[in-house]
């Protein structure tokens, strides 16, 4: 606002003393001393405007020039850096802010010819300025003094260029100083000495004035650049996205640790050495500074982002799911941080990539979990295991799923609803995709219980099963996320399987146990009735116990369940039905000859169903 003050009142000048000029001489000369007595430019101005034979001041601002020139064309060309003496740089920096000046100045009130063609030279003369002090400014930051200060408990961390160690040699001949390994997050990276900070903030100043501002922050990032790339080198963290092996722990731990230092400490600090430099002292300046900071991070922030982007894109089987969850922590935890650092016009773009990383992260684990529901409904129905045991898949999906919802975030993906066409549906939510690959799993086990021929077995198969997935989900945080009722039914329908295999395996033995009175009306009838009854009940109970002694009951509770409810039902019939028939006065002492199983027989026989279990190995993995 100054300036185009001091401007219009050099051009009220001008035209005053130019129309006195041709009157009254003593007056002009009056005009001119007062107007030199405020500034000295305006009399050398005023003076060449008044000149007949120059065309209107281009006089003036040849000779002007011609000053000016002879000031700063030495530093030019000469070969030493200019800020290599706190002199010469002071002198050159004046003598770039007097032909600013002129530049400003006479564009204002450019009338003819000869001015316009002085202002091109001086135009000329300020873009090799301008490429002197591109120059200086990138020597400036190459070797400019770095340093570090702790906020709080650093632990130690700062900067240095030397390193011991014999791998980091490669690094120290480039000769690029970089960010040496902290204990923590709570520092920031002074890299460059106070001292060139003000000397960068000068030159910068000089250079988004002249709008050469897009040049200056091109020189600062092109720096600045190889800073973070060599820092995060030393990290570990090279090359990564030109060969990502999604598969590696290893790569993914250190590109953990890269993100977090990048976006915790480099950045910042980075942001804050920009704003230094920058400054705010205009809207061209902040602009500078906005565009400066997004150049010198974009390059490792998006090889960062990449990575991430890379394991997103990758297979779907759900044994990867872990490794996502662990990328996807590291960007969802790492967003506000991306929120603030990248909220100006030019950085915008890094805080929308990572939203997008982030979004692709949720999308490739939603479809993980689609992934697992296709293996279940893959796995072959006929796919039974022998003796109605635990079938692998139940144990794969359960202790997958149990792992899965150990880790809290797994929630906050479902409950994302970025990709959601109704935020407040609960279709998104955990529960629904837990419940519904449960169901799937279900559905599975039931056609795989159809394989067997015998029903007792199939329900054996679908009780151990069932029994194994109540406890995984019990006191567990599937349980916290399931709920009671899903438990509780999922108790009662192992109950049902329990009902069904007693129905199958011991209802028609029970049947032959009935004593019928109206067939025990004689002696001689009762007689052969019971001895027929027995004869059939031997044979099935030793078949039933010969066949079941080869199942599988996995949990040891369950068993003792199913041989308790089967002793429990079976004795008391048995030895009612024994006492009916030594009581037959016709059978009398040879009772013992018909009787092939004691009660304590039974009973032991009992004992010694599912003895496959323990070859089994119970299943409790």
């Amino acid at each position: 606002m100054a300036e185009n003050g001091e401007e219009k009142l050099i051009a009220m000048a001008r035209h005053i003393a130019r129309s006195l000029g041709h009157t009254d001489n003593a007056v002009t000369d009056d005009i001119l001393q007062i107007f030199s007595n405020f500034d000295g430019r305006f009399r050398e101005k005023l003076t060449g405007s008044l000149s007949g034979d120059d065309g209107g001041g281009g006089a003036a601002l040849d000779q002007t020039l011609k000053t000016i020139e002879r000031r700063v064309s030495r530093y030019l060309t000469v070969d030493e850096p200019i800020w290599s003496s706190s002199g010469d740089a002071s002198l050159f920096l004046h003598g770039v802010d007097e032909l600013m000046a002129v530049v400003r100045e006479w564009s204002a009130v450019a009338e003819d010819k000869a001015v316009t063609l002085c202002l091109d030279r001086a135009e000329d003369l300020l873009q090799q300025c301008m490429f002197r002090l591109e120059e200086e400014f990138k020597l400036l930051i190459e070797r400019g003094g770095f340093e570090s200060s702790g906020n709080g408990g650093g632990g130690g961390g700062y900067l240095d260029s030397d390193s011991d160690s014999d791998s980091d040699e490669r690094f120290d001949e480039l000769d690029v100083p970089v960010a040496r390994p902290v204990l923590d997050y709570n520092i920031t990276i002074d890299a460059l000495s106070p001292d060139t900070i003000n000397n960068l903030h000068e030159i910068s100043k000089r250079m988004v004035a002249a709008g050469y501002g897009k040049e200056c922050s091109l020189a600062y990032s092109a720096c600045r650049r190889d800073f973070i790339h060599e820092s995060l080198s030393r990290l570990g963290f090279l090359g990564l996205q030109n060969s990502i092996r999604e598969d590696d722990d290893i790569e993914i731990e250190k590109w953990t640790k890269a993100i977090n230092m990048a976006v915790r400490v480099f950045y910042p600090s980075e942001q804050r050495l920009c704003d230094r430099v920058f400054g705010y002292s205009s809207a061209t300046a902040a602009a500078a500074a906005d565009l400066s900071f997004m150049d010198a991070c974009r390059v490792s922030t998006m090889e960062l982002l990449n990575f991430a982007n890379g394991i997103a894109m990758g297979s779907r089987a759900p044994e990867r799911l872990f490794k996502i969850l662990d990328v996807y922590e590291a960007v969802k935890g790492l967003l506000p941080e991306f929120e603030v650092l990248f909220s100006g016009h030019y950085c915008s773009l890094l805080k929308n990539e990572a939203i997008a990383v982030r979004n692709k992260l949720v999308e490739s684990i939603r479809g993980i979990f689609m992934e697992l529901e296709n293996l279940i409904r893959r796995d072959p129905a006929k796919s039974a295991v022998p003796g109605g045991g635990l079938h692998p898949i139940t144990r794969y999906v359960m202790n997958y799923l149990r792992a899965a919802c150990s880790r809290p975030t797994l929630e906050q993906v479902f409950d994302d609803n970025v990709h959601q066409s109704s935020p407040s549906s609960s279709s998104s939510s955990l529960y629904v995709q837990i419940s519904w690959i449960m169901e799937v799993l279900e559905s599975n086990l039931e056609s795989k219980s159809k394989a067997y021929r015998d029903h007792a077995l199939s329900s054996v198969f679908m009780m151990n099963n069932g029994r194994y997935i109540a406890k995984k989900v019990k006191d567990e945080e599937l349980g916290s996320l399931l709920g009671p009722d899903w438990i509780r039914k999922q108790t009662s329908k192992v109950r049902q399987h329990h009902g069904n295999y007693q129905r199958s395996s011991w209802h028609k033995i029970l049947n032959t146990l009935k004593l019928d009175n109206s067939s025990l009306s004689s002696s001689n009838v009762a007689s052969r009735s019971l001895k027929d009854k027995l004869k059939v009940f031997n044979s099935q109970f030793d078949e039933i116990c010969r066949s079941q002694s080869t199942w599988v009951i996995f949990d040891e509770q369950l068993r003792e369940e199913l041989k308790i409810s089967v002793a429990g039902t079976l004795l008391p019939a048995y030895r009612n039905f024994l006492g009916r028939f030594h009581s037959l006065q016709d059978i009398g002492k040879y009772a013992d000859k018909h009787v092939k199983f004691s009660i304590e027989e039974v009973e032991a026989r009992i004992d010694d169903l599912f003895q496959a279990t323990a070859v089994a190995g119970n299943g409790r993995k």
